[in-house]
């Protein structure tokens, strides 16, 4: 394992009062990147034009297209309104090749999942947005991974949970914003 490539996660989990619904993807892209200081920074990620359009009508309510960045205080407004926390799986990884992508992150150490939940007590509802974040959730719950738009019921310190796995934001998942944007949207009503 190369020193070099081993990261800490750079921000705190993103968990605001009352959260309800706690997205967990994987792991930041490099910082170099980043277009904003805040979860999904890469300007070529769809997760803000995903709730864009599934919000607002508009897939660049979130971005400013002139300064090629997203909106991080219309971005933190909406999901405090929604009670949407964020975070990830891993808080310490090994990027073996110098990529953003999944399948070149060596998790080092998995995030405290149980401790996170202890700080959102009305939270039921779990979201993973891509697959390394998907195995990681379903391993250290002890259960079976639901199909992308689908979900997984289970148990955990006496609280009822649903794991609910959403397509990747990634451009690189093979699916149109669009389609993407539906899957979201039947979660959140699924969550109403």
């Amino acid at each position: 394992m190369d020193e070099l490539n081993i990261e800490r996660h750079p921000l705190e989990p993103f968990l605001p009062k009352d959260t309800r619904l706690l997205m967990l993807g994987s792991f930041p892209p490099a910082r170099r990147r980043w277009c904003m200081d805040f979860f999904y920074p890469n300007f070529i990620n769809d997760m803000w034009r995903i709730f864009g359009l599934l919000l607002e009508g508009d897939k660049n309510h979130f971005v400013d297209i002139e300064a090629k960045t997203f909106r991080k205080a219309d971005i933190e407004a909406m999901l405090t309104k929604k009670r949407i926390g964020i975070y990830d799986t891993a808080t310490v990884v090994c990027r073996t090749r110098n990529t953003a992508s999944d399948k070149d992150l060596e998790v080092i150490e998995p995030t405290d999942i149980d401790a996170l939940l202890r700080r959102i007590p009305q939270c039921r509802a779990l979201v993973t947005t891509g697959q390394k974040a998907t195995d990681i959730v379903c391993q250290h719950f002890g259960i079976s991974q639901p199909k992308v738009g689908g979900h997984t019921d289970f148990s955990t310190d006496g609280r009822v949970m649903r794991l609910y796995r959403m397509p990747s934001s990634s451009r690189a998942y093979p699916m149109k914003l669009e389609q993407k944007a539906e899957f979201y949207r039947q979660l959140l009503a699924a969550l109403d």
